[in-house]
């Protein structure tokens, strides 16, 4: 067998996710072939299991690796010919997910600006701590604590349809923060614009309530409609 691949530092998914791309596009893995199982990859890689299925996940997404559970992970079809498409069509998606949150969140935001209660505050100060303090904690760890935070905003708002529209998209929401946190390390820190957002509502200044969700996330937008870091 030959040597183990050499991982650079930074995100691990990403990387592994271009190593098996390169192993379907190089023919060590052809059409309709049976590859590694997670346990295989993740010995031979020298990696743990969770990241190889995070990267043959992503890989499926895109069409190139059928999972068929209990039988294996087989290769659907080769890598098109243009570089880095699967990673654009992600982006693609994720920025309809934000486009969509976008509209609901500006809104409530000014709802809740103007309706917003003493009680409302103090919860929504334990919320945004918690948020803060989620930051260095795992993926899934800071994606329910910042969604928890923004839920209750919505609550706040007391409009029963938007609230549920936000449930309703929760999921893709979830998908789409955790993507974000864990391949796009050129995201931004909006932390700041989560704490002038609470200083607003305080305030009751509804315009300055919508500047501060538009400071959360436009530039992520604007990230996603570049193409990010490439």
């Amino acid at each position: 067998m030959a040597g183990r691949p050499t991982l650079r530092s930074g995100p691990l998914v990403p990387q592994l996710e271009e190593l098996l791309t390169a192993r379907i596009r190089d023919g060590e893995w052809t059409l309709g072939s049976r590859i590694p199982s997670e346990a295989e990859l993740a010995t031979e890689l020298g990696v743990g299991r969770s990241s190889v299925r995070e990267a043959v996940r992503l890989l499926a997404r895109d069409g190139l690796l059928d999972v068929r559970h209990g039988v294996g992970t087989f290769v659907a079809q080769p890598p098109t010919s243009g570089a880095g498409l699967g990673k654009l069509l992600r982006r693609a998606r994720l920025l309809e997910v934000y486009e969509v949150r976008r509209a609901l969140e500006i809104e409530a935001a000014r709802l809740a600006a103007e309706r917003v209660r003493p009680e409302d505050l103090r919860r929504l100060r334990e919320q945004l701590s918690t948020r803060h303090d989620s930051t260095t904690a795992s993926t899934a760890v800071f994606v329910a604590a910042d969604l928890d935070f923004h839920a209750a905003i919505l609550e706040i708002a007391g409009n029963s349809i938007l609230s549920a529209l936000f449930d309703s998209i929760r999921p893709l929401l979830v998908d789409a923060l955790a993507e974000l946190v864990d391949h796009e390390p050129g995201r931004p820190d909006t932390s700041c614009a989560h704490d002038d957002l609470v200083r607003a509502l305080e305030a009751g200044d509804a315009a300055a309530a919508v500047a501060a969700t538009a400071a959360n996330l436009d530039p992520t937008m604007s990230i996603l409609r570049k193409g990010g870091n490439q």
